[in-house]
């Protein structure tokens, strides 16, 4: 993971395979706030997803690049078209993933979008939204 990459940890009661599992499928966690829709596979690593928010503002395809049960997963992202950016294709190449850790007797859950840097004009909006995401994530883990 690159320092300057966005990247949000929290901690969570539930375990390493438990939480791995909720990430495994993807609409478990990367839905719910603007009108998404995720289509494709995301099980095994080579597997392809789509995902559309926004009204079709965000476009990306992502492929199952790492998977580590309970430890971590990362998709790279193979295609994008942000139309509300300059360059819509400025996710290309980037790395989304999820690292987990034992502490204590929590679950240390970290996300980054390997790539995604401030000096990229989707920074500012695209780590809201991760934000909000995580969030929502973490409310779900320790319900």
């Amino acid at each position: 993971m690159k320092s300057n990459s966005y990247s949000i940890s929290f901690l969570s009661p539930e375990t390493p395979e438990k939480i791995f599992g909720t990430l495994s499928d993807v609409p478990q966690w990367w839905s719910g706030i603007y009108e998404e829709t995720i289509k494709g596979k995301y099980g095994k690593v080579g597997d392809e997803f789509t995902f559309k928010a926004g009204g079709g503002a965000h476009f990306t395809k992502q492929k199952l690049a790492e998977l580590v049960p309970g430890v971590k997963i990362v998709w790279i992202v193979v295609e994008s078209n942000l139309s509300f950016l300059d360059k819509p294709n400025e996710w290309e190449g980037t790395k989304i993933g999820f690292y987990l850790a034992k502490e204590g007797d929590q679950t240390k859950v970290t996300f980054s979008h390997d790539g995604l840097v401030p000096a990229m004009q989707s920074y500012e909006g695209c780590s809201d939204a991760w934000s909000l995401y995580m969030q929502h994530l973490k409310e779900k883990l320790n319900a």
